[in-house]
């Protein structure tokens, strides 16, 4: 008598003897079972036998793709993405019914045969000869298993699956060779838990407990009878017995399951009557899958999170490897997401612009001192229809954003702390009339700007100097801020914006002209909030980061990159700075995004056309930046309604400034209110009655009737001194290159389209 296995069934040894001793009509038989079309073509015996010993002996099983759930920092579930739904789980936590109900109906001697069932072979084999065609299989559950490794292998590529599956005797020998060592490694009870945690069931659902929870919204382990039937039945053909779709097709298929079981002993007839007599009761979990899925809002933030796995070096040396690491899923990803932070700031967009608004806004909150995005949220909801988006409007062009948008005169504190890095105190004056022309040369990176005759102007004709550098940046003077990158060259700024992590939104460099004191290079909000978090953290900048831990499928911790801080300038010119925005809030254009008693500081900032208005702002424990415009760059917000409040003219003050206001005024509640380090700035001695209208932010040059702008123009015409250039055509890129009226390669900085900065070689 043969030696059995503990598992049943005949070793490894004997089974590859049994194999080999039929293997002329096992060829012949999985020929007419499997391919009718070579019906006794059969395989030769010596070829049977060398084609068996050149397949590699070990079946390399791949993890089983499972679902990802983001988490945010408290543990709260954000969304679940997959690239398929399983959730693997041992043997002892599904149902007994289930074990017995898919063992009867797809291999009743499953316990009794090896890898290869030799009697169901030549069972099916006669029985297919009778019906002249094929009305029964002969394959394993062992087998099927095999077949579903080389599947889950393939994943998502289709020249793959099909190879996988396709109908030749090739595979089918290539499935036998590996089965019967599949056989040998794990035994019985493991093959049945791997094959229903790896089996497709319909309805988007790999695994039992996948399928348990999308048909009846319970786990596996409390499936009832007539339900673990009826999930059974299913496997043969997902579509044909799908009970959402079908229920009767699935009803007969569950009572053929259900009889199988009392033929097999595997329960009595009486209770296979009683369970065929029981309706299809399911409670069916409709897939839910992917970041659209998110709860508050945060949807941009998960996808912010996918794509920093994706490009992160940590996760994997290559993309297509950190991509199937990815797609694997299995993981458990903590992240930075502050909930009440994030449900503020939603709710505050929410109350303030509408998803249907012609202009969108969209926020970003970062911790200073740690980098971590606490919050991140948009008004033109995740998705792709009417009024959504899948652009994420708050973050980098590679990270899933656009180009970005002209930061306006929120850019003019870093010109002012550069400055003060070159040791201008903060109490300098300049004239600062209302019009003025740059001063030339300035010295750049690459050598003097010298281009003259550029006129720039205040917003007002009473702004009218001379200022200081407090009363200047709480008034937000061009010509003041002109004049100051002047005196210490672009090079300074630009170097320091390095430092800040202030860079553009596309990826290029920051053009070494002296307009982006003016603020006219395209920037992204979290760039932005996270460049400000210098400032409040008294001079040292910390990358952004988006993600505090990982736990792989195998329940160990990944290595996740950590924030990377550095000092940007030193604590005396963080704090001269905090003290000058501070003076914006209480005193300047940011009146209207004060915190009341909470001490804060931030600066507001307005382009031409007004087609962008920002408020970046901060506290110590907190920074955020808020933007509003039009994400294609064509509407101005003149005349405008948004979020159901009428305006003749957008301000940074005014619509950025109350969003930031009562979004931080939520994510901070309940939270301690640390003070700044502040320093005394004497105001410099001038005529006090001069330049009082606060009720401003136009921070650039030019009018809204197409004077002097500073860029490249959006729907601009003859570029001035500048030459002639194309405009942006609504595009959410716009194009690099001579834009009217702006310096060469300045592109959709300035929008009047009828301005005259000239080129900068």
């Amino acid at each position: 008598m043969p030696k059995k296995r503990s598992g049943g069934g005949l070793t490894g040894t004997q089974q590859a003897a049994k194999f080999l001793g039929v293997s002329v009509l096992a060829g012949a038989v999985l020929a007419g079972i499997a391919l009718p079309a070579f019906g006794v073509l059969g395989l030769a015996a010596k070829g049977t036998v060398e084609g068996f010993d050149e397949i590699p002996a070990n079946l390399k099983t791949p993890p089983l793709s499972q679902r990802t759930t983001i988490l945010d920092k408290d543990g709260g579930p954000i969304a679940t993405v997959y690239s398929r739904d399983r959730t693997v789980v041992p043997l002892t936590d599904i149902s007994p019914y289930m074990q017995k109900a898919i063992v009867a109906i797809e291999d009743s001697r499953f316990y009794e045969h090896g890898a290869v069932d030799l009697k169901g072979v030549l069972r099916a084999a006669n029985r297919n000869a009778q019906s002249g065609g094929v009305s029964q299989g002969a394959s394993t559950l062992t087998q099927q298993y095999v077949k579903n490794v080389f599947v889950e292998e393939a994943g998502d590529d289709p020249d793959k699956v099909a190879q996988a599956t396709q109908q030749t005797i090739g595979r089918k020998i290539r499935e036998l060779k590996f089965a019967i060592q599949v056989e040998e490694e794990l035994g019985k009870k493991k093959i049945l838990e791997n094959y229903l945690n790896i089996t497709f069931f319909g309805q988007q659902a790999y695994g039992i407990e996948a399928a348990s929870h999308r048909y009846f919204s319970k786990s596996a382990k409390n499936l009832k009878l007539e339900e673990a039937a009826l999930l059974a039945g299913i496997v043969q053909s997902p579509s044909r017995y799908d009970p959402v779709n079908d229920t009767e097709e699935a009803t007969k298929r569950r009572n053929t399951v259900i009889q199988r079981m009392a033929d097999v002993k595997d329960i009595s007839q009486a209770e296979a009557d009683k369970a065929k007599k029981t309706e299809i009761d399911l409670k069916v979990s409709r897939p839910k899958n992917g970041c659209i899925t998110a709860v508050k809002g945060a949807g941009f933030f998960c996808d912010y999170v996918r794509k920093v796995f994706l490009t992160d070096p940590a996760f994997g040396k290559t993309q297509e490897d950190r991509a199937k690491v990815w797609n694997q899923g299995g993981l458990t990803v903590r992240t930075t997401l502050d909930p009440q932070a994030q449900e503020s700031a939603q709710e505050s967009i929410k109350t303030h612009v509408y998803k249907s608004d012609e202009v969108a806004t969209a926020l970003s909150i970062v911790e200073p001192g740690t980098g971590k995005v606490l919050a991140m949220g948009q008004s033109r909801p995740y998705g792709g229809g009417k009024n959504e988006t899948y652009m994420n409007l708050s973050v980098d062009e590679e990270m899933g954003g656009g180009a970005g948008y002209q930061p306006g005169s929120t850019f003019k504190p870093i010109v002012a702390a550069a400055a003060l890095e070159q040791g201008i105190q903060p109490t300098q004056s300049y004239p600062s009339p209302y019009q003025m022309d740059y001063p030339s040369p300035v010295q750049t990176c690459k050598g003097p700007w010298t281009d003259k005759g550029v006129p720039v102007e205040n917003e007002n004709e009473s702004e009218v100097g001379p200022y200081g550098m407090k009363e200047a940046t709480a008034k937000s003077v061009n010509t003041y801020y002109v004049q100051l990158i002047s005196q210490i060259g672009v090079c300074p700024v630009t170097e320091l914006a390095r430092k800040m992590g202030i860079a553009r939104a596309d990826g290029n460099a920051i053009q070494q002209l002296p307009s982006i004191t003016l603020g006219t290079q395209e920037m992204s909000p979290l760039t932005m909030a996270s460049g400000y978090a210098t400032f409040a953290n008294r001079g040292t900048y910390c990358t952004p980061i988006a993600i505090e831990s990982i736990t792989g499928p195998n329940g160990k911790e990944m290595d996740v990159p950590k924030t990377d801080c550095s000092r940007a300038m030193s604590q005396k010119t963080a704090d001269t700075i905090n003290t000058l925005l501070k003076g914006v809030v209480e005193d300047g254009t940011g009146q209207e995004a004060g915190l009341g008693s909470r001490p804060s500081a931030g600066k507001t900032g307005t382009t031409d056309f007004r087609l962008a208005a920002w408020f970046v702002g901060y506290t110590p424990n907190m920074a955020g930046a808020v933007w509003v415009g039009d994400p294609a760059h064509k509407k101005k917000m003149v005349d405008i309604t948004i979020g159901g409040q009428y305006h003749d003219k957008v301000f940074g003050g005014a619509v950025p400034g109350p969003i930031w206001r009562d979004a931080m005024s939520g994510a901070l509640d309940g939270k301690e209110a640390p003070g700044f380090n502040t320093i005394n700035i004497p105001d410099p001695e001038k005529d006090k009655d001069k330049g009082r209208d606060r009720d401003r932010d136009r921070d650039r040059p030019g009018n809204d009737n197409g004077g002097n702008g500073n860029g490249g123009g959006n729907n601009g015409g003859n570029g001035g001194n500048a030459g002639e250039g194309d405009g942006n055509n609504g595009d959410n890129k716009p194009d690099p290159g001579q834009g009217p009226g702006g310096f060469t390669g300045d592109p959709g900085a300035g929008d009047n389209g009828g301005g005259t900065f000239p080129d900068f070689p």
